[in-house]
């Protein structure tokens, strides 16, 4: 039996613990045929390196991060531990995924309940990354997101990437947006979430997880993951 390390980032936020862990709960639903497992990158353990030399002892092992771009955690912590191992991969992030977009959708709607208004205008806020591939693909779910909502949609981030997200809501309120909408295009709750909510927007969205769209992405890339092998 194949193992599927599901790796996230790691929060010391109660709610964010119980979101991935609900989300993990969700992927071991639609993938029957493997052995679905959790480890982190920073903050909780266990750490991804442990969780990959353990379960490598016996089944090749598939690592599908559950993150939402190509950054350091993903580009280095990651592939440095499954290069270490010959029997274990690793899958692309799932922000880029055109359900992590519909997602995003369906948060704005749940944090709009009288609808959109004329004036709204949405700041995708991401987590950011000193990375140029993250901001690539914090991009293109901007662009997949745009096609699904009737605002304009610009991009902020936390940090290590430019704008902030507390620029890009006064950069929307100095070209005459009236509501600025943050949606979140972050996991779970925690530390970036935090950041987020606290950047100045007028709305903020949930999280995307729990959600069975994103526990669906998890599965598809470890199947894709395999079929590759």
């Amino acid at each position: 039996m194949t193992t599927l390390i599901a790796c996230s980032h790691g929060t010391g936020d109660p709610a964010g613990r119980s979101a991935v862990q609900e989300l993990i709960v969700g992927v071991r639903t639609l993938v029957p045929e493997a052995k679905v497992v959790h480890a982190v990158v920073d903050v909780e353990h266990p750490q991804i390196d442990a969780v990959i030399a353990a379960e490598s002892r016996s089944d090749d092992v598939v690592v599908v991060p559950l993150l939402l771009s190509v950054g350091y955690h993903t580009a280095v912590d990651i592939s440095r531990a499954v290069q270490s191992h010959p029997r274990a991969s690793q899958t692309a992030p799932l922000g880029t995924h055109p359900l992590v977009a519909d997602v995003l959708a369906d948060r704005l709607k749940s944090a709009l309940p009288d609808g959109w208004r004329r004036g709204d205008h949405v700041v995708l806020a991401a987590a950011g990354s000193s990375n140029p591939s993250a901001v690539r693909d914090v991009e293109v779910a901007a662009g997949r997101l745009r096609s699904r909502i009737p605002v304009s949609v610009s991009i902020g981030f936390a940090s290590a990437s430019t704008p902030r997200i507390v620029d890009a809501v006064a950069a929307a309120r100095e070209t005459g947006a009236q509501r600025v909408i943050a949606a979140s295009h972050v996991l779970a709750p925690g530390f970036f979430a935090g950041l987020v909510a606290g950047a100045g927007a007028d709305v903020v969205s949930d999280p995307l997880a729990p959600d069975e769209r994103i526990a669906a992405i998890v599965a598809e890339r470890f199947r894709t993951a395999r079929v590759a092998v």
